[in-house]
Order: structure tokens, then C-alpha cells, then sequence
């Protein structure tokens, strides 16, 4: 009776300091909108004075926000992890270790400088795209509407207010399901505005990777959207497989198998970006080309790496293999271009990782009363 008195008091213990450390959260959340907001009015002010900005162009509410936007979401971002590693370093015994650990639930973990890098100017190129798309939008919807300085500096304010908040709390609960929903965020409003800025408007009828050709205005966006996508695919292949069980060696082989190929298929998407197909034609074709090879070799080997995964995802990934061999096909009789096979196959093989995170996650389940065992044998491997 008496250890279970213990027991209780514990359990009641740990929910109320997950509860501090949750208003803490919010409260430093808080304050990142609040200062982005001081200073996102201030600037914008000083921008706006003795002038009537319009919506969008030049020197516009919606240029300002989107800057101001991409610049806090870094900064707010960088804010978060800085905060989470501090509390990590007052209080270490005070950590549940149920709950997220430097804001993955994989014990013995870290993000690396260059994969928290990647994840902060994804968040920027977000907030950057975003917000100006916002602009464009209310400039359709107001047309030669006048904005006055004031109530323009309060919209800038609010905006990059929302940004901070939003961006600080995605810092302190990074996943790997969160980061492949910022990744493919960030990937579909990249390719976008790489396709809006192209100066070729048919660029389509040659391929995907026209759009990063050097004499085209898109290849900045559109090569530093692969690149940095290339990193986020690594790191969350090196943390959706750290989690997954090893009963016997097999099962270790197999999942040192996925892992190894999901983050080849990120430095392969990485290096399309780094070599544009004009000007490193063969060096390009040939990356893009192996990432889709090793995409195929571990989904149809997926059920032999790792045999607890879900039967259904398996067949879902081989049903993805035949209709990117179908594409194929239709590109070398003619019926479709290669654009469009390139873009349905990058749509399958991206949704494919995200469900596989998903599923993964699912299958496994959270971390029972073995988890020191689980720890130690995560962090070793």
C-alpha cells in the first residue's frame, strides 16, 4: 500500500512539473511575439512615416512583413533551442523521461549545428513566402486601397508577433513528424515560387530541372529549396529510424539499412541543387536518377529491413513503385513529359516519407518501463 502511496505521489510530482515547464513555455513564447511585435511597429513606422505604403511592391506593408517575418522566424527559432537547452542545464534531473528530450522523444539524441541550421532558414523561407503571398492575396482582394503608416506598422507588428510565437514553440517540440510537415511545407511553397519567378514562362516543356538552370531568375530558389530540404531529409531519416525496436540483429541490420538509404536520398536531393543540369548535365542526371533507385530498393525491401512495420504501408509503397514505373513508361512512348513524371514521382516518394514517420511512430509505440534499456541501446547505435 505504502509504495503504492509513493507511486502516486511521484506520478503527481512529474504532472505538475510538466505543467511548469509548459506555462514556462507558452510564457517564453509569449514574450518572443511580444518583442518581434515591439519591434516589427517600430521599424515599420520609421519605414511608413510621412508615407502612404501600398499593399505589396517596393518598400509595401507586405514587403516589410515578409523580411521582418523571415528574420524573426530565424531568430525566434534560434530563441527556442537556446531556451530548451538552458532549461536541460538547470534543472537535468527534473526531466521526465517520457516526455521529449531537446525536443525529440529519442533519448541520448542531438540535432547537429548544420541539421538545426536547415530547420531555421526552412522556418524563414516559410514566413518569407508566406506573408508575401498574404500580401498579394489582400492586394487582390483591396485593390488601390491605401494603407496609412499606423495602422500599417500595427499589421507589420502583428504579423511578425504571430511569426515569433509560432516559430518559438515549433523550436522547443521539434519531431521527426513535425519536421517532415515543415519540410513539406516548405518544399511545395519553394518549387512554387521557384515556378512563378522562372524567366522562361514554358519551362515546363523541357523538365523540373530547367528551374534551376543557372540563366534562369528561379535557380536561387529553387536550388536552395533542394539544398536545404536535402539536409531535413537526413536528419529526420537519422531520428524516425533511431526509435525503431531491435529484438534481434537482423532487425538491427535492417533498420541501419533504412536509415542509411533515406539519408542518401537526402545528400542525393541535396547535391540536384548543388549541381544545376546545365551546367554538371551528367553529374546531375546521375544523382537524381540514384535517388530514385534507392527509393525503390527500400520500399520493396521494406518488409525484409523491418519486419514489425505495417503490412498496408508496405503495399502502399510498392502501389508508389508501380505507378512511378507506369510514369515511366508513359515518357517513353510519348504520353506524358518529363516534367510531369518528375513531379508526380517527387510528390509520392515526399508524401511516402511522411507517412513512413507516421507509421513508424504508430508501430512501435511510446517508450514503455524498459526505457533505460531502450536508451542505452539507442544511444549506442
Amino acid at each position: 500500500m505504502r509504495a503504492e502511496w509513493d507511486r502516486l505521489i511521484r506520478r503527481l510530482q512529474d504532472a505538475r512539473a510538466s505543467a511548469t515547464r509548459h506555462q514556462m513555455r507558452e510564457t517564453d513564447a509569449l514574450l518572443s511575439g511580444a518583442v518581434a511585435f515591439v519591434l516589427g511597429f517600430l521599424v515599420s513606422l520609421l519605414v511608413f512615416w510621412h508615407r502612404t505604403p501600398s499593399i505589396t511592391g517596393a518598400w509595401s506593408v507586405g514587403a516589410v512583413a515578409a523580411i521582418g517575418g523571415a528574420a524573426v522566424a530565424v531568430l525566434s527559432f534560434t530563441a527556442g533551442r537556446i531556451g530548451l537547452r538552458a532549461e536541460a542545464a538547470e534543472a537535468p534531473d527534473e526531466q521526465d523521461p517520457h516526455a521529449a528530450n531537446d525536443g525529440f522523444a529519442i533519448p541520448g539524441q542531438r540535432l547537429r549545428w548544420y541539421e538545426l541550421t536547415a530547420i531555421a532558414l526552412a522556418h524563414g523561407a516559410v514566413a518569407l513566402l508566406a506573408l508575401s503571398g498574404l500580401g498579394a492575396l489582400l492586394e487582390a482582394g483591396f485593390r488601390d486601397a491605401p494603407v496609412f503608416a499606423f495602422p500599417g506598422a500595427v499589421l507589420v507588428g502583428v504579423a511578425l508577433a504571430l511569426t515569433g510565437y509560432v516559430c518559438y514553440l515549433s523550436a522547443i517540440a521539434l519531431s521527426p513528424t513535425s519536421i517532415s510537415l515543415i519540410l513539406s511545407i516548405f518544399l511545395v511553397i519553394g518549387a512554387l515560387t521557384a515556378m512563378l519567378e522562372a524567366s522562361d514562362p514554358h519551362w515546363w516543356r523541357d523538365n523540373l530541372s530547367a528551374l534551376g538552370m543557372s540563366s534562369n531568375a528561379s535557380s536561387p530558389a529553387f536550388n536552395g529549396t533542394l539544398i536545404v530540404a536535402g539536409v531535413m531529409v537526413t536528419t529526420i531519416a537519422r531520428y524516425a529510424t533511431a526509435a525503431l525496436p531491435v529484438p534481434e540483429p537482423r532487425d538491427e541490420r535492417g533498420r541501419t539499412i533504412v536509415r542509411v538509404a533515406l539519408i542518401l536520398i537526402g545528400l542525393l536531393l541535396a547535391c540536384v541543387g548543388v549541381f544545376p543540369v546545365d551546367r554538371f548535365f551528367l553529374l546531375h542526371n546521375t544523382v537524381a536518377t540514384g535517388m530514385a533507385v534507392c527509393f525503390a530498393a527500400v520500399v520493396i525491401g521494406l518488409p525484409w529491413f523491418l519486419r514489425r512495420i505495417s503490412r498496408v504501408f508496405v503495399v502502399l509503397g510498392w502501389v508508389y513503385v508501380l505507378v512511378i514505373a507506369l510514369l515511366g513508361v508513359f515518357f517513353a512512348t510519348g504520353y506524358y513529359n518529363l516534367t510531369a513524371v518528375e513531379l508526380i514521382a517527387a510528390v509520392l516518394i515526399f508524401s511516402w516519407i511522411i507517412v513512413f514517420l507516421r507509421t513508424a511512430g504508430a508501430d512501435h509505440g511510446p517508450w514503455d518501463a524498459a526505457w533505460p534499456e531502450r536508451a542505452e541501446a539507442v544511444a549506442g547505435h
